[in-house]
């Protein structure tokens, strides 16, 4: 990310950098390993780490609303990274103009690779650290998944400086491409509907957990004078009703 941050901005790209990072499930808290990474960029790049707070799909519920910020502050290159959730990542794709998916070898991403999701929602599928072992295989693997469909693959190795100007060139001809310019309404429409939806769940939660039903069913499962799952079920559905 940093090499391709550092890229952009040479091309006279005001480049930010918006790095998530996964939370712990148990304190909340977040190493923010990514923004230690990019110590070395220049200081004219904007850099925010980000904890994922245990948001589904690789993406934390602020992300939009930083991006929206940053857009209105003039940055006209805006890098996400994400948490690299595996099959949760796809959430990501949603948020964003342009989807980067990035793969490692010996890692396990070659059986990543076939797992549906990841190999559908790129725009461009890159595997990184091209100069380790079994880059080529992994790269084969993801061309032939991929390939039949005019996807771009790229081999890149931040460590060799080498594929991160192909790259670049790459994605600023798809960033002039009108048909990824106008990703623009579906992402505000996305942006609305999970709103919309989140908050809902939220209140309806909140609503729920705090009605007197809800407490009296909580003693009685305790009791083991009803079973759980059937007692859930006629809960949500005199909800739903």
């Amino acid at each position: 990310m940093g090499r391709l941050a550092a890229e952009f901005h040479s091309l006279g790209y005001k480049v930010a950098v918006i790095a998530v990072d996964p939370s712990s499930p148990i304190t909340g808290g977040a190493l923010l390993g990514d923004r230690v990474r990019m110590m070395t960029i220049s200081d004219e790049i904007y850099v925010r780490s980000m904890a994922s707070r245990g948001a589904e799909g690789g993406i934390t519920r602020s992300l939009r609303n930083v991006v929206r910020i940053l857009d209105a502050a003039g940055y006209n290159l805006i890098l996400v990274e994400s948490v690299g959730a595996g099959q949760l990542e796809i959430e990501i794709s949603k948020a964003v103009n342009i989807t980067v998916v990035i793969f490692n070898p010996q890692t396990g991403d070659s059986i990543q690779a076939i797992k549906a999701g990841l190999t559908e929602i790129g725009d461009i599928y890159v595997v990184n650290k091209s100069d380790l072992e079994g880059a080529t295989i992994l790269y084969n693997i993801i061309f032939d998944l991929v390939g039949n469909n005019k996807k771009l693959v790229f081999k890149c190795s931040a460590k060799m400086k080498k594929g991160i100007k192909e790259l670049t060139k790459c994605l600023v001809n798809l960033l002039d491409d009108k048909k990824y310019q106008a990703r623009d309404k579906l992402i505000l429409e996305n942006e609305l509907r999970d709103m919309i939806l989140n908050l809902i769940k939220e209140k309806s939660i909140e609503k729920i957990m705090n009605s007197q039903e809800y407490k009296k069913l909580v003693i009685k499962i305790l009791k083991k004078e009803v079973e759980p799952y059937n007692a859930a079920l006629n809960f949500a559905n005199k909800i739903i009703v």
